[in-house]
């Protein structure tokens, strides 16, 4: 029970944007991630073109700044994991995908820089933290003034039900509102595709 609570109190601390939480959560789930890109990355052309820390960097970001956004609620760190390595998975196939529908010749020699968008850092120094920061600023000025709303009050810790009992709707139609609005904007923010998470 002691490891729940200081799990959820480490979730609480990443909503509430401490960077110390998300340094913490990263260093201890970032194996998690990149263990599920070297199992799926078996062809070795295709590991030539993309990188285990690299994809491992945009999951955290995606991760990161829906989470902080209330779109995930985690209640163990067995949560966390399947939501990192479905995340993962997803990621790995849109950008294999990326590559076939382009025609791209994976057998080329190329850096990880030619065929990708630019990935956030794991914030670990002053520029990174900007950087998370403004990533998360450009997320939130697409957001409609609903989607706002929504997104604050969750990052806040307002639950699902509580939401949906002063806005006359249903816990599950608020998710999926900010979802779909999160799918929106990070994907034209080139963040996320819309079914990475």
């Amino acid at each position: 029970m002691h490891e729940i609570a200081q799990f959820q109190e480490l979730i609480q601390r990443v909503r509430n944007r401490d960077q110390e939480a998300a340094r913490e959560l990263t260093l201890k789930y970032e194996k998690v991630i990149r263990r599920v890109v070297r199992i799926h990355l078996r062809d070795a052309r295709l590991r030539q073109v993309m990188d285990s820390m690299d994809v491992c960097q945009s999951v955290l970001a995606s991760f990161f700044v829906r989470t902080v956004l209330g779109q995930y609620d985690l209640d163990s760190p067995a949560h966390l994991i399947n939501l990192l390595t479905t995340i993962t998975r997803n990621k790995l196939t849109n950008q294999v995908n990326h590559l076939r529908a382009q025609r791209r010749d994976i057998r080329r020699s190329t850096t990880i820089e030619d065929d990708a968008v630019q990935l956030t850092d794991r914030a670990s120094d002053p520029s990174d933290q900007a950087s998370a920061r403004e990533i998360l600023e450009k997320v939130c000025d697409r957001l409609d003034t609903n989607e706002r709303y929504l997104a604050q009050q969750r990052s806040l810790g307002r639950t699902w039900n509580e939401l949906a009992e002063e806005l006359g709707a249903t816990d599950v139609a608020l998710r999926k509102k900010l979802t779909r609005a999160l799918d929106r904007v990070m994907s034209e923010l080139g963040i996320d595709e819309a079914n990475d998470a």
